[in-house]
């Protein structure tokens, strides 16, 4: 009857404990992006396979343009047609007409002032002076529209090259949304269509990114985000390289929380990456809040309530805690090394 099952014992000891906070996370390369198309267009041509190094600028994929290749043409041929120099002989002729007009208005002028002249010296008739006064107002009437005619084929011509050039352009930029270009040096990493298939502006067609600069994009709970800084070290492991912890330190966090999953984000770069690694690989990571060598501490479950322990004279005392980690726990005062203590049941 007074057998029963024997209780655990322990003494506190000292030992180093390290505060860390637990953080899943996905690898990246550094640039990483999804390539999305700007038009909708059926893929023509595939100039880069899975795998190759590209460059900034580099045509990726090429889409069917046909129409829009028809209507950059004729968009051209509209901007030549309307040139200044296409609409030269307009303005020569106009620029005839206009010295015409003005040689007439200067012989009219001429000859008014020699009828006045002569009738000054009661020399013709008052209906000839007013007949010679009546031809030179329509020879400056004449001037004066041949002038306006010249100012409105100038301005009209040079509106119309304006705007045919801005259409010609506009139409060279459309053709350009229908080459998709790398906008970074880096890596192919996934091509998502084949040729003959439908490209839009709503699925990505590629995955790109730096082919040597990686980081790990971590997700911490909300409830420790207030303890993460930048500089803070960061021990990482991976499905991928089993038994390997590899060393990393934040270097942005993101002040906005993910309402979906409750989580911030943040990215760690590595002091010293595995030598073959892969975007989307899943990690692992413990931060490295604080660490404290020779810390009083005791494991975690001999802890009553968070507040108590129970020493083997069956006395409960009242203690205070200070770091955590998975398996032990700081004791700051209510116990020393010397008090033995009862594991609760």
């Amino acid at each position: 009857m007074g057998c029963g099952k024997k209780q655990e014992k322990q003494y506190p000891q000292r030992e180093d404990i390290t505060q860390s906070v637990y953080a899943s996370g996905t690898i990246k390369s550094k640039s990483q992006y999804e390539v999305y198309s700007k038009v909708s267009g059926i893929i023509e041509s595939i100039l880069v396979k899975e795998g190759d190094v590209v460059a900034k600028g580099q045509t990726i994929i090429q889409l069917a343009n046909t129409a829009q290749s028809l209507n950059y043409e004729n968009a051209k041929q509209n901007a030549l047609f309307n040139s200044t120099q296409s609409n030269k002989e307009k303005i020569e002729q106009a620029k005839t007409e206009l010295e015409l007009a003005k040689s007439k208005m200067d012989n009219e002028a001429s000859l008014l002032v020699r009828q006045e002249k002569l009738w000054e010296q009661e020399i013709g008739t008052k209906n000839e002076l007013d007949q010679r006064a009546l031809s030179f107002k329509n020879a400056s009437t004449l001037y004066k529209a041949a002038k306006l005619k010249l100012d409105d084929i100038e301005k009209q011509i040079n509106f119309q090259n304006s705007q045919t050039n801005r259409s010609a352009a506009i139409s060279a930029v459309n053709m350009n949304d229908f080459i998709i270009k790398s906008q970074v040096n880096g890596k192919v990493y996934t091509i998502n269509k084949q040729i003959g298939e439908l490209a839009n502006t709503q699925s990505p067609i590629a995955i790109i990114g730096d082919a040597n600069d990686f980081y790990v994009e971590l997700q911490i709970d909300e409830f420790d985000i207030n303890t993460i800084s930048k500089g803070l070290k960061v021990l990482v492991s991976m499905d991928s390289h089993k038994g390997e912890v590899y060393e990393a330190v934040i270097e942005k966090i993101y002040p906005i929380m993910n309402e979906r999953t409750r989580t911030f984000k943040a990215d760690a770069i590595f002091v010293k990456r595995p030598e073959h690694i892969y975007p989307n690989l899943s990690a692992e990571a413990n931060i490295i809040i604080q660490v404290k060598n020779k810390a009083l501490t005791i494991p975690r479950a001999y802890l009553v309530e968070d507040t108590y322990v129970l020493l083997s004279n069956k006395e409960k005392r009242k203690i205070t805690i200070g770091l955590k980690d998975y398996n032990k726990v700081e004791i700051i005062n209510g116990i020393t090394e010397k008090d033995e203590l009862v594991k609760p049941e």
